[in-house]
C-alpha cells in the first residue's frame, strides 16, 4: 500500500514489495491515516485484504488495487469495465496458472511426492484449493496440502515435509508467502526441497523457479491508473485490467545446489536463467 501523490520517484519492484508487505501488517490504521490526510489516491497493493480495507476506508479517494482474485466476486468492482466507484486496477493471473506450475515441477521431480503450501485464512484460500486440486487430479497425482498461517506453521509444514520425504512443494498465490519470500526460499535451501514459486522475486532470492505474472509490469500498469486519475480521469471510467506478462524465471545455481539437471528443453522456453 502506498500513497499517490504528483511527485514522481523511482522505486524498484523489491521496494515496492517492502512497503507493500509492511502496510499489510498495519492496514486498517495506514488507511485511516491516509483518508485522514485527503492523499489524492491511494494503491492498495499486498492482495485483496488491502484491497478490502482501503474500499472500506473511503467512498471518495480513488483506489486502485493489485490482486489476484477476481474483484467482482470480491465485491471491490461492480464489473471489470465498469467498477462503479472510487475502486479499480490490475488483476494477476492466479489459478489459471497453477496446474503450468504443477507440470513445470513435476518436469524437474516427475516421481516425487509434491505439497501445497496455502493460507487457509486469506479470502482467496478456497479458490486457491480449488484450482490445484482440479491441476492435481488432471495429473493424476496426489498432492500434500498444508496450511500455513504463522510462522509456527511454516516450521510445522517444513517439518512434515521432511518426515514424509516430500520431494518438491508449491505455495499459494497470498501475501503471507511474499512477506517470507526470504524465509521461505532459506527454509528450502536447508532441507533440499525443490520448489516452485509465482513470482519471479522468490526466485531472485535464491528459489529454484518461478511461473507467473510479472510484477514489475503489473506495478507499471498501475502507475498508469494513477497517472491518469491524477490527471482527472475518474476511476469507474478505467476498467479492471489483467496483467498478461507472464514469466518462467529458472536459477541455475540453486539447481546445482539441489543436484538437478535442469532439461535443455526447460531451459529454451525460460524467460530469465539466473546463474
Amino acid at each position: 500500500m502506498a500513497e499517490c501523490t504528483n511527485k514522481t520517484d523511482s522505486i524498484t519492484v523489491d521496494e515496492l514489495l517492502g512497503m507493500a508487505y509492511d502496510a499489510y501488517a498495519r492496514a486498517r490504521l495506514s488507511f485511516a491515516e491516509l483518508v485522514s490526510r485527503q492523499v489524492a489516491v491511494i494503491l492498495a497493493v499486498g492482495g485483496v485484504p488491502p484491497a478490502q480495507s482501503a474500499k472500506a476506508a473511503t467512498s471518495n479517494i480513488p483506489v486502485v488495487f493489485i490482486i489476484g482474485g477476481d474483484p467482482v466476486k470480491l465485491r471491490l468492482v461492480a464489473s471489470l469495465n465498469r467498477p462503479g466507484g472510487n475502486v479499480t486496477g490490475v488483476t494477476i493471473l492466479s489459478g489459471a496458472l497453477t496446474a503450468k506450475r504443477l507440470e513445470l515441477l513435476r518436469e524437474l521431480r516427475r516421481q516425487a511426492n509434491v505439497a501445497y503450501l496455502v493460507n487457509p485464512s486469506s479470502p482467496e484460500a478456497e479458490t486457491e484449493l480449488a484450482d490445484i486440486r482440479e491441476a492435481a487430479r488432471t495429473t493424476g497425482k496426489d498432492l500434500r496440502l498444508l496450511n500455513v498461517s504463522n510462522d509456527n506453521d511454516l516450521h510445522a509444514a517444513f517439518a512434515t515435509m521432511v518426515r514424509e520425504q516430500i520431494g518438491g512443494f508449491l505455495v499459494a498465490n497470498d501475501a503471507f508467502f511474499v512477506g517470507r519470500r526470504e524465509q521461505i526460499v532459506a527454509m528450502a535451501a536447508r532441507h533440499a526441497i525443490p520448489a516452485m514459486y509465482f513470482l519471479r522475486e522468490f526466485a531472485a532470492v535464491g528459489g529454484l523457479m518461478s511461473y507467473g505474472n510479472s510484477l514489475a509490469d503489473a506495478y507499471y500498469r498501475v502507475g498508469i491508473f494513477a497517472g491518469r486519475i491524477l490527471r482527472g480521469v475518474k476511476p469507474d471510467d478505467l476498467p479492471v485490467e489483467q496483467a498478461t506478462k507472464i514469466e518462467l524465471v529458472l536459477n541455475l545455481k540453486t539447481a546445482k545446489a539441489l543436484g538437478l539437471t535442469v532439461p535443455s528443453s526447460m531451459l529454451g522456453r525460460a524467460d530469465e536463467i539466473i546463474e
